[in-house]
């Protein structure tokens, strides 16, 4: 089942180097999911180059100079939400580079909305460590159950609530280059009453009429995955005015879970290697060309 048809999509907003921080929030919060980070605020963040516009480009990093104490705050990093919320999308996020496929990383592109889990959360990049492919996950208030549409990736959990909406329904990408390191292309995610597809694109393979700014999403074939189903069809019970979120989280929840598998040989814990390793983190960056919305 293919959710998209051949509407008209109107542009609604344009995210890049001219309007970032006047459109995003720098969040200078606690980390709700308990990694080992200090999510900066703005005068701290330009002032210290985690932030920044070059060549009508984003750059959001972290530090990767500081030693630190494994039982201290954590590495300062960046968390940004866009100040505009939305009900519904296809949003164009336009990559150049994403944070690397480093052990001690959980970085994501994202958008939530109130009251999490009642208005949902589309994870649209998202995974830990040393991870190449990305991993697509909804997060629901209980009750919403999804099964596949026509995808590429593979479907893990469909009860997209289970454990309080922390556990969440996921697809992991076939796509070996869609997360971390050999990113760069275009990520576009359709969010409608019916559903929620993603699909990537590799610079060399980004759709023409995406790049000529008059998307058509039921052209480009097979997304990498398909949300259907939830509550008979009807998403809107479950997700509502969502905010764009981009962040650079290190260890917490699923970075450490898989550590030992993953990344033990580096050090006994998450936490251990990324306080005494800040040059790993070097290339744990995202460069952001636009974000466009259409609706």
């Amino acid at each position: 089942m293919s959710l998209a048809v051949a509407n008209a999509y109107n542009l609604v907003q344009t995210y890049n180097a001219g309007n970032w921080l006047d459109s995003f929030t720098v969040e200078n919060i606690g980390d709700p999911t308990h990694g080992f980070v200090n999510y900066v605020d703005e005068g701290t963040a330009t002032s210290n180059g985690y932030i920044s516009t070059a060549n009508n480009q984003v750059y959001m990093g972290v530090d990767h100079t500081s030693v630190l104490n494994p039982s201290g705050t954590g590495r300062n990093s960046v968390r940004l939400s866009s100040n505009r919320a939305y009900t519904h999308y296809l949003m164009i996020a336009d990559i150049a580079h994403a944070p690397s496929s480093t052990c001690g990383l959980w970085p994501a592109m994202w958008s939530y909305g109130p009251n999490w889990p009642a208005s949902g959360e589309i994870d649209i990049i998202e995974n830990v460590n040393s991870a190449t492919n990305d991993q697509m996950t909804l997060h629901t208030a209980p009750g919403c159950i999804v099964s596949p549409g026509a995808q590429t990736g593979s479907m893990g959990a469909t009860d997209c609530g289970a454990g309080g909406g922390n556990n969440g329904c996921d697809v992991v990408s076939n796509n070996g280059g869609s997360f971390g390191t050999d990113l760069n292309g275009v990520y576009a995610t359709l969010w409608e009453s019916t559903g929620i597809q993603i699909w990537y694109f590799p610079r060399s393979a980004i759709p023409g009429d995406i790049s000529n700014g008059n998307p058509n999403p039921a052209g480009w074939g097979t997304p990498a995955a398909s949300f259907v189903g939830c509550s008979n069809g009807n998403f809107d019970g479950y997700f509502a005015n969502h905010n764009i979120i981009f962040n650079i989280d290190f260890c917490g929840g699923w970075a450490d879970g898989q550590w030992g598998a993953q990344c033990g040989n580096l050090a006994s814990t998450c936490e251990q290697y990324v306080a005494g390793n800040p040059g790993a983190f070097n290339e744990a960056y995202w460069l952001i060309n636009s974000v466009q919305v259409y609706q």
